[in-house]
């Protein structure tokens, strides 16, 4: 790839659709950091993916570290994902009782992590979450959950207070509509605090049905757990009876073939999925030990179903995908791409004269432009938020589409190239002068 040239890249397309469909979609969007508003520019409006690219309306190419929120590591349109999807479009798209397929991705899953005994398949990260906490409620016959400050497991009302994600972007704390009768029943600690959640443990003694955590939390930027940090919350799970959920929405797949979980050496009760077992389509999961997802119906009452949950183009999608996850020095490769991303970021950063963190765990990255370490989310939402915003600017004019948002990761893919990398980098140094020049 040529060096970078920040150009003003015209989107008069872009916007014209954009301004008519602000008059018929809420916010003119369906998920409200696409808008773009806090990255103070039009939205993107695309019209196709191809590998590592992002191509507009107006025909603009981009390089991607979005990949749909991190649900693509393979890349846009992987030819074995489109074909398994356009062959089985042809043999039929929704039946709403089982096929095969879902056994087979389920079969491919439970390979990858054996603690996952039995699956329950639906259509959203949202859904997965939402339906862990039901069973572990059901089970334990207990009302509270634990959940961590700036961690996201979706929009359910139990997860809405303190998340990050969409609501750190637009500094929304506590969402209207959700009854306070069912907000006391979720309680937040600090992320890698586990003397904070002790204490809470103490004050709500034998009522904590399940603490929800992301393993590695990537939805107020990437923040890793400290040693020791998931291994004392197992223990401390354990010590008052309570379920421990692990969400792997984002990690699954992600830093190897299989949970993340697994580089801690913990061992959830229940463990949520989605994004890449899905190839790109709309599909999630939530599973674990035996003997509690069998009290899910029809085996038990713990009651959850779905018309489209388990679809056949979805299961066909996520098994081309998960097929070609164990190809040998995939996920090595993969993570150095993503290292020499986060090394060269702190280098522009160090060289732009700014303050600022890289958090990176393999192709999980996030830029904080902050002066002290990002370790919680409190500490993430010291950052700059814009000066993020001119940065994401500045790489979108040079042909590079990171998250907008602050709050967000960048996704390194498997189609990502060392061309790339160095591509972006030396757009980000450019990108990080200039934002030096206005500091």
């Amino acid at each position: 790839m040529t060096a970078p040239q920040k150009t003003k890249l015209s989107r008069p397309r872009s916007r014209e659709i954009f301004t008519r469909a602000e008059k018929l979609l809420v916010g003119g969007v369906n998920s409200p950091v696409r808008a773009f508003r806090h990255v103070q520019t039009d939205p993107l409006i695309i019209d196709r993916g191809e590998a590592q690219y992002l191509y507009d309306a107006d025909g603009n190419r981009y390089l991607d570290f979005v990949c749909s929120w991190g649900a693509l590591l393979l890349g846009h349109a992987n030819p074995q994902v489109t074909q398994a999807i356009a062959t089985q479009a042809a043999r039929g798209t929704s039946f709403g009782v089982t096929t095969e397929l879902e056994l087979e991705l389920a079969t491919l899953i439970n390979r990858a992590i054996p603690a996952l005994e039995k699956i329950r398949f639906v259509s959203s990260g949202t859904e997965a979450t939402m339906s862990a906490v039901r069973l572990a409620r059901g089970v334990t016959k207990r009302d509270y959950i634990l959940k961590f400050r700036g961690c996201y497991h979706g929009h359910a009302d139990s997860f809405l207070s303190d998340a990050g994600s969409g609501l750190a972007t637009l500094s929304i704390a506590e969402c209207p509509g959700v009854p306070e009768v069912l907000a006391q029943l979720t309680l937040n600690a600090p992320y890698n605090s586990i003397d904070a959640t002790a204490r809470i443990f103490n004050e709500h003694k034998n009522k904590i049905a399940a603490v929800i955590v992301e393993p590695i939390a990537a939805n107020m930027g990437v923040v890793l757990p400290e040693p020791g940090f998931l291994a004392d919350l197992r223990e401390l799970t354990r010590m008052h009876h309570s379920l421990l959920i692990v969400d792997e929405v984002i990690t699954g797949f992600r830093l190897h073939n299989g949970a993340v979980q697994q580089y801690f050496n913990i061992d959830a009760d229940l463990t949520t999925l989605g994004k890449i077992i899905g190839g790109g389509l709309p599909v999630a999961a939530y599973g674990g030990r035996a003997d509690l997802m069998n009290h899910i119906a029809p085996l038990g009452p713990v009651y959850q179903a779905g018309t489209l949950a388990g679809n056949p183009l979805a299961m066909a999608a996520g098994i081309a995908t998960l097929k070609q996850l164990g190809v040998e020095g995939l996920y090595h490769r993969i993570a150095e791409q993503g290292d020499r991303l986060a090394e060269g970021l702190r280098k522009a950063l160090a060289d732009a004269k700014l303050p600022g963190q890289v958090n990176n765990s393999g192709s999980l990255s996030t830029l904080f432009f902050s002066d002290q370490p990002v370790r919680d989310y409190a500490s993430a939402k010291r950052s700059n938020t814009q000066r993020y915003a001119r940065f994401f600017r500045e790489m979108l004019d040079r042909g590079v589409f990171l998250a907008p948002s602050q709050f967000e990761s960048a996704f390194v893919s498997a189609v990502h190239t060392p061309a790339d990398i160095d591509y972006t980098l030396s757009a980000a140094s450019d990108s990080l002068k200039a934002v030096a020049a206005d500091a």
